[in-house]
């Protein structure tokens, strides 16, 4: 049965939303939390794994050092403190991918707390989210559920478990309640993420790739009477994976939970699970962090980062990417419009590859946000997905600039290069695009049209120098498009003047 559902205009006209988002970021490390097996995308099920990934009696854990060097990275990153010590729980609860009955994790003793991050919109707008903590802990395995529809457990006959995943390290960043966005509430939730995102691929602590769940978000939502009313009741919706699937689960659940305040019901806490089109569906009644009985880890001591590693961390951190986009944007001369167009293209880090390759970045810009964000769209495909380097991007605006390519030739070297053809230089040649600057044969075809055309030479004598463009598209024309139009032009102008 679906869900009677609110306008969401009207819904956030009568209720206050409350957000929170636990994004969980999956650290790059060479080996598990906890372990030895290797840690990597894929393989075969259960070939990743040791007697510790899976639980057996007797198999004790060891604290990867790693996965706490990017745990510490994160916090700093966000403006967290970190903490002089810190140790290891017990989440209880069972399900078939965590075979010891319980998920390693951090409770009331966080790596880090106490942070924030400053979000821009898509007009320009700030907001800045509050963040509890961000703590250390293991994943699960994946179930495949074997019989059902679009493999969901739903009629499945039975089902497989993988446990290549479980012990992968991860870090979980959790919000405060977000409150003061209203209607904007999907969209500061989805740039948080992306926020978040871009902050781990920039400290080098994950691919952070969201389809093959890197990130993920839980996103918690509620509606209250108002600004000054008690928080509501809330709804988690897991696991969600993509910025467009948070915005969406956002808006349906306010739309949800308003209609069910509105007809005087009651709103369930409990988990939910996002859908391809953008609803949710109920999942299990929502725990509280004191059902699963959460106790100190026995096997793990705790965790006591000196102070002196904890600032080697901070000065090593990098640029982050507010400050980069920031400084990018000035030395680009962009405005800011146009800075939020790249960022939201995904185009960046692109352009100032492009732009160490060897040119400038408007020129980078100009073929980024250009031909080739057409070509993306034609092909229905992601900018870094096409077939072209941003060294190459830069080799064909050097052509350009060396006069060997006009812009019409390089647009069709550009596509030279994005059928699979080889470098610029290469489909140039290959398919003689390059500028014909013998001037021994620019002349020759100048003759040969105002020959052709001798009522266009009086004309241009007799100061209509306009009638000039006549002569430079014969002479485009007989040269395939190949020369140097300005420069044709001024020797036209010198033939009939000199």
């Amino acid at each position: 049965m679906s869900d009677t559902l609110m306008d969401y205009d009207e819904a956030v006209r009568r209720y206050d939303p409350v957000i929170g988002l636990e994004v969980h970021v999956e650290l790059g490390t060479a080996t598990k939390m906890f372990d030895a097996a290797p840690n990597a995308f894929g393989g075969v099920p259960n070939s990743r794994v040791t007697p510790t990934s899976v639980g057996l009696p007797g198999a004790l854990p060891v604290v990867n050092k790693r996965g706490v060097e990017y745990a510490i990275r994160i916090g700093l990153a966000l403006g967290c403190q970190i903490a002089e010590s810190c140790r290891f729980a017990r989440k209880n609860y069972f399900y078939p991918d965590l075979a010891k009955d319980f998920q390693t994790s951090q409770s009331d003793e966080p790596i880090a707390f106490d942070g924030a991050l400053e979000v821009e919109l898509g007009d320009g707008a700030l907001f800045t989210v509050p963040i509890e903590r961000a703590h250390m802990e293991e994943d699960a395995g994946k179930n495949t559920h074997i019989g059902g529809a679009d493999g969901r457990i739903e009629g499945a006959s039975h089902s497989l478990v993988d446990y290549n995943r479980a012990g992968v390290p991860l870090v979980e960043i959790v919000s405060r309640p977000i409150i003061g966005a209203g209607a904007r509430a999907p969209e500061v939730a989805a740039a948080y993420v992306r926020s978040l995102r871009d902050i781990f691929r920039a400290l080098g602590v994950s691919e952070a790739r969201m389809e093959r769940g890197n990130v993920r978000a839980d996103v918690n939502v509620s509606l209250r009477e108002g600004p000054d009313a008690p928080l509501g009741t809330r709804t988690e919706t897991k696991n969600v994976n993509t910025f467009r699937g948070i915005d969406a689960v956002i808006r349906y659940e306010i739309s949800r939970q308003a209609a069910i305040l509105a007809s005087g019901g009651r709103v369930l806490q409990e988990t939910r699970h996002g859908q391809a089109d953008g609803t949710t569906r109920a999942g299990r009644v929502k725990s509280d962090a004191d059902d699963y009985r959460y106790f100190p880890e026995p096997d793990l001591v705790p965790v006591a980062p000196s102070r002196e590693w904890v600032e080697q961390i901070r000065a090593a951190l990098p640029e982050l990417p507010a400050a980069k986009r920031r400084r990018l944007r000035a030395e680009w001369d962009l405005s800011d419009s146009e800075m939020r167009d790249v960022v939201n293209a995904g185009a960046l880090e692109l352009i100032e590859a492009t732009a160490q390759a060897g040119t400038t970045g408007q020129a980078a810009r100009k073929w980024w946000m250009g031909e080739l964000a057409r070509a993306a769209k034609e092909r229905e495909t992601a900018l870094e997905e096409l077939a072209i380097t941003p060294a190459q991007v830069a080799e064909l605006q050097g052509l350009v600039d060396s006069g060997r390519l006009t812009d019409k030739l390089a647009r069709q070297v550009l596509a030279g290069v994005l059928a699979g053809e080889g470098d610029p230089e290469a489909v140039a040649s290959a398919r003689g695009l390059e500028v014909v600057s013998d001037e021994s044969e620019l002349t020759a075809a100048i003759d040969e049209a105002l020959a052709a055309q001798p009522d266009v030479a009086d004309k241009i004598r007799g100061g209509k120098v306009q009638a000039a463009g006549a002569i430079v598209g014969a002479v485009m024309r007989a040269t395939k498009g190949q020369a140097d139009a300005k420069r044709v032009r001024e020797l036209i102008m010198e033939r009939i003047q000199g």
